[in-house]
């Protein structure tokens, strides 16, 4: 199968939006549900 057809700017900036917002809302989950879990676990 040949991904050179995907080599285009626009297909990085969408894999990158898509890492920033997956890494975004990890980062949200962790601080909106794991912490409070910890604090109140303990």
């Amino acid at each position: 199968m040949d991904l050179g057809h995907l080599d285009h700017d626009s297909f990085r900036a969408a894999v990158g939006t898509l890492a920033a917002y997956g890494a975004i809302l990890a980062a949200m989950t962790l601080l909106l549900f794991g912490v409070p879990f910890l604090l109140f676990s303990l």
